[in-house]
């Protein structure tokens, strides 16, 4: 296993790459980069599809601000072992799987190799999956949540129709097939117009450019076991009452067309220690998206992360 840094997207300084192994034998791709003097470590969790180059811009941006960083791709996506024999098709039955993947990560490479206090950040899937662990875990002093996913927006297809629809293909045993309309592929450079994730067009293509140089990175769209195995994991954060163990922020966009918004505040007003803040003209994915937008993320992550510390 190894990272992949591009001209257009360095490495952020000191990273190395490193092996989890969990539980149930599947063997993960992370990366650390823990400078002498660190105050801590944020630990950034991607979304469905994501891999830790990604993040390479965010990371080093969360260096200069004093901290070491983590990252791990989960299981079935980036540099991580796949769960299919196509790596382009994300066939997957449980959420849980992803929770024994931030439990190998955390127990394995980040407590006895980083600095504490710990920090985290969770882009969409990652933010999901974060709210999931946070039900139980203590292992974070605070927790950013960016576009998380609270529940998918199903388009022109009305709810019931969508969840019968995943039922009965899963039932079939045909979970491994795509959805409908999706990319059997990785999105690249050619389908930035329209895209639903992003308006700077630098920094789609800085991302396409890592999928040349290292296509088994990628990822195509969801398959109906994904969707099946989501609306379970869903249902049971839609739920959440009782306050997670560590505070939350949700920095949610403004034009999301991925995630439901309307979930997003829901969550935000029936679950204790849950903040909300929303960008304007932000698009699904916050990190990738252009400066003034990102410059808006940075000032409520800092104002959050540092909020009640020492001066």
């Amino acid at each position: 296993m190894q990272l992949f840094p591009t001209a257009e997207n360095p490495l952020p300084p000191g990273a190395r790459c490193v092996q989890v192994l969990t539980r149930d034998r599947q063997l993960l791709r992370g990366m650390l980069a823990c400078p002498p003097g660190a105050q801590g470590t944020v630990v950034v969790i991607g979304g469905r599809g994501d891999f830790v180059e990604r993040y390479f811009e965010t990371m080093r941006e969360l260096m200069a601000r004093g901290f070491a960083v983590a990252s791990v791709d989960l299981r079935g996506q980036g540099g991580s072992e796949r769960l299919h024999a196509e790596i382009y098709r994300g066939h997957l039955r449980s959420f849980s799987g992803f929770d024994e993947d931030v439990r190998a990560f955390m127990e394995e490479v980040v407590l006895p190799g980083c600095p504490a206090p710990y920090y985290a950040l969770g882009h969409s899937t990652g933010g999901h999956v974060l709210l999931r662990v946070l039900r139980t875990q203590t292992w974070f002093r605070k927790v950013v949540l960016i576009s998380p996913l609270v529940d998918v927006i199903y388009g022109a297809w009305p709810r019931p129709v969508a969840a019968a629809l995943v039922v009965s293909v899963n039932l079939l045993g045909l979970g491994w097939m795509f959805l409908p309309g999706v990319s059997k592929r990785p999105l690249g450079r050619a389908d930035f117009a329209g895209n639903p994730l992003t308006s700077d067009r630098r920094r789609w293509h800085r991302d396409s450019g890592t999928l040349e140089a290292a296509p088994e990175l990628g990822l195509g769209g969801a398959t109906f076991s994904w969707l099946g195995a989501a609306r379970k994991s869903l249902a049971s954060v839609a739920s959440m009452r009782r306050r997670p163990q560590s505070p939350v922020l949700i920095i949610a966009a403004e034009r999301d067309r991925v995630v439901s918004n309307a979930a997003i505040r829901r969550l935000a007003r029936n679950v204790p220690g849950v903040a909300l803040a929303f960008i304007p003209g932000a698009m699904h994915e916050i990190l990738a998206e252009r400066d003034p937008i990102r410059r808006q993320f940075f000032a409520a992550f800092d104002s959050f992360i540092r909020s009640g510390e020492q001066a």
